[in-house]
C-alpha cells in the first residue's frame, strides 16, 4: 500500500531496526493479552506517553528545555511512494472522486455569510452532562482574563475572530505573533471544552458530512480545502485528528477549527489524534510554536482542551470513524462512551490504541506496531468488527497515502489523509470523504501547490479580494472545483 507513518516514537537507535513482531502466527487478540506485559510492551528506546507527558505538565512556564526530549526518527517512506499517483478518471467516471484541485487559495470567497445550518447532524445527544468534578478540571487551567470570560464570548466575537484567522491565511505569511490576542485564545479553548464535554465521547452523526483527516498546520491547504467543499455552516464536517504539529501554523489551524466547533456546535465536529496530546506536541512542533508565537500558558492550554476531545464517531450508524484504528480492548460501543474525559493519553489500552493504531496486510490479527506504540491489526480483525457492529466501513486517517484516500483490502476500510505535500516532502494528494444523505462516498482531492506559484496566486487573490471589499458586495458563495 502507497503509505507511510506519519510518526512512531522509537528512539534513534532503534530507526532502522525490523520491527519486532508480538505474536507468532495464529495468536489471536485474547492470546496476545494473555502474554505477559504484551499490552504494556513499547520500544525500550520510546519515552513513555505518561513519562513524557509528566515532563511537560508543569504549571509554571519553565518547562524542561526541549533538548530534553529525544525527537522520534522522520517517517519511514514504504516502497510505492514515489511511484507516481492512481489514473483518477476511472473514479472520476464512476463518481468516486468528485472534485480535483489544483486551484491556491483565491481569498475572493465569502467564508462566512452568517447563517445558520439548516438542522442539526448530532443524532444522540450525551446520556449526562459531565461532573462538576469534570467540568471544574477542563476549566482549572487557562482561563480567561477579566477582559475577555466565557460569558463575553457571543456570536459577534466569534465570527470576528474567524474573520480575522482567515484574513490572516489569505496574507501569505506566518507572523511572529497570531492575530488574536492571549485572552483570546484562553476564552476559545475554556468554551471548546465545555462544549466537548457536552457532548459524548462517541459522536454519532447523521449524514451528510464531509470527513477530513491529518491537516497538521497546513494552514494554507485547510483554506484551500474550505474554499473546495465549502465553509462553515454552507457544509457539515467531521475532522478525524491531528490539527496540530509538523505545519507552520498549528495555531491559526485549531484556533479556527475551535472557533467553527463554538460557532456551529452541532454542525461541525473535531475527534482527538495522536498529536493532540502534551507528549507528543512536546516533540513535534507545537510546544515550540506556541512558546515562539505566544506564550507556554497558551500550549497549556490547548493540551487541557484536547484532552476533552471526543474519540470516535458513527456516521448514519454504518461508518466508524476515528483517527487511528481498532483495538483488542475494544467490545462494545459503549467501551467509547464510557471514556471518562478530560483524560491525557495513557501508555496502552483502548484510547491509545484508538488514536495509534494501523490496519496492516498480514496472516496474524494483531501484532506490535513499528511505530513503538499499539498495534496492527488484519483484514480478519476489520471483517469481525463491521459484523459485530454492523457497520459497513472503517474510516481512518494517521498516514500518509499516495493519492490523499486509500481502500484497505475489500475495501472494507479507507484512510483520509487532508494535508497535502506533507511536510514539505512527499507529492501526495489530500482528500476529503464526502458522505451522501443517501450513504453514497466520495472524494475531492487536493493536489500540492508549487510554492513560488503558490505565492504569485496568493499575491493574485489578495488584490482580488481587497478590491471585491473596497466595492458594493456581490452574493458569493463557496465554490467546488
Amino acid at each position: 500500500p502507497s503509505k507511510i507513518s506519519t510518526d512512531n516514537l522509537r528512539g534513534p537507535s532503534s530507526a532502522l531496526a525490523s520491527p519486532k513482531r508480538l505474536s507468532e502466527p495464529g495468536l489471536d487478540a485474547a492470546a496476545i493479552q494473555s502474554i505477559p506485559g504484551a499490552k504494556h510492551r513499547r520500544s525500550p528506546s520510546a519515552p513513555s506517553l505518561s513519562e513524557t507527558s509528566r515532563r511537560s505538565s508543569g504549571a509554571s512556564n519553565d518547562v524542561q528545555d526541549q533538548d530534553e526530549v529525544q525527537a522520534p526518527p522522520s517517517p519511514t517512506l514504504s516502497s510505492s511512494i514515489g511511484h507516481g499517483h492512481s489514473d483518477i478518471t476511472k473514479a472520476q467516471r464512476t463518481g468516486e472522486v468528485e472534485h480535483v484541485s489544483d486551484a491556491p487559495p483565491t481569498g475572493t470567497l465569502q467564508h462566512n455569510n452568517l447563517t445558520e445550518p439548516t438542522e442539526s447532524i448530532l443524532m444522540r445527544k450525551a446520556d449526562h452532562k459531565p461532573s462538576a468534578a469534570a467540568a471544574a478540571l477542563a476549566l482549572s487551567e487557562g482561563s480567561a482574563s477579566k477582559d475577555m470570560d466565557i460569558g463575553a464570548l457571543k456570536t459577534s466575537d466569534l465570527d470576528d475572530m474567524i474573520k480575522r484567522l482567515i484574513d490572516a491565511g489569505y496574507a501569505g505569511k506566518v507572523t511572529k505573533t497570531v492575530c488574536l490576542k492571549n485572552a483570546e485564545i484562553f476564552a476559545i479553548c475554556q468554551a471548546a471544552r465545555e462544549v466537548f464535554l457536552s457532548q459524548p465521547a462517541l459522536l454519532e452523526l447523521a449524514p451528510a458530512v464531509k470527513i477530513v483527516g491529518d491537516v497538521h498546520g497546513q494552514y494554507t491547504d485547510l483554506l484551500r480545502m474550505f474554499e473546495m467543499c465549502g465553509f462553515p455552516p454552507n457544509s457539515n464536517y467531521l475532522f478525524l485528528g491531528d490539527y496540530v504539529d509538523r505545519g507552520k501554523q498549528s495555531l491559526e489551524t485549531i484556533l479556527l477549527l475551535l472557533c467553527y466547533k463554538l460557532r456551529y456546535p452541532e454542525n461541525f465536529f473535531l475527534l482527538r489524534g495522536n498529536h493532540e496530546c502534551a507528549n507528543v506536541t512536546r516533540v513535534y512542533g507545537f510546544y515550540d510554536e506556541c512558546k515562539r508565537r505566544c506564550n507556554i500558558k497558551v500550549w497549556k492550554s490547548f493540551v487541557d482542551t484536547f484532552n476533552c476531545l471526543p474519540i470516535a464517531s458513527v456516521v448514519a450508524n454504518k461508518i466508524f470513524c476515528v483517527h487511528g484504528g481498532l483495538s483488542p480492548s475494544l467490545s462494545h460501543m459503549d467501551d467509547i462512551r464510557n471514556i471518562a474525559r478530560p483524560t491525557d493519553v495513557p501508555d496502552y489500552g483502548l484510547l491509545n490504541d484508538l488514536l495509534w493504531s494501523d490496519p496492516a496486510d498480514m496472516e496474524n490479527d494483531w501484532e506490535a506496531n513499528e511505530r513503538g506504540v499499539s498495534y496492527c491489526f488484519g483484514k480478519k480483525v476489520i471483517m469481525e468488527f463491521l459484523a459485530k457492529h454492523d457497520f459497513d466501513l472503517v474510516c481512518r486517517a494517521h498516514m500518509v497515502v499516495e493519492d490523499g484516500y486509500e481502500f484497505f483490502t475489500d475495501r472494507v476500510l479507507v484512510t483520509v489523509f487532508s494535508a497535502p505535500n506533507y511536510c514539505g516532502e512527499f507529492d501526495n494528494w489530500g482528500a476529503v470523504m464526502s458522505v451522501s444523505g443517501e450513504l453514497l462516498c466520495s472524494f475531492e482531492l487536493l493536489k500540492p501547490l508549487d510554492s513560488s506559484a503558490l505565492k504569485r496566486h496568493i499575491k493574485k487573490g489578495r488584490n482580488e479580494r481587497q478590491n471585491m471589499l473596497n466595492s458594493p458586495p456581490a452574493s458569493q458563495y463557496p465554490q467546488s472545483y
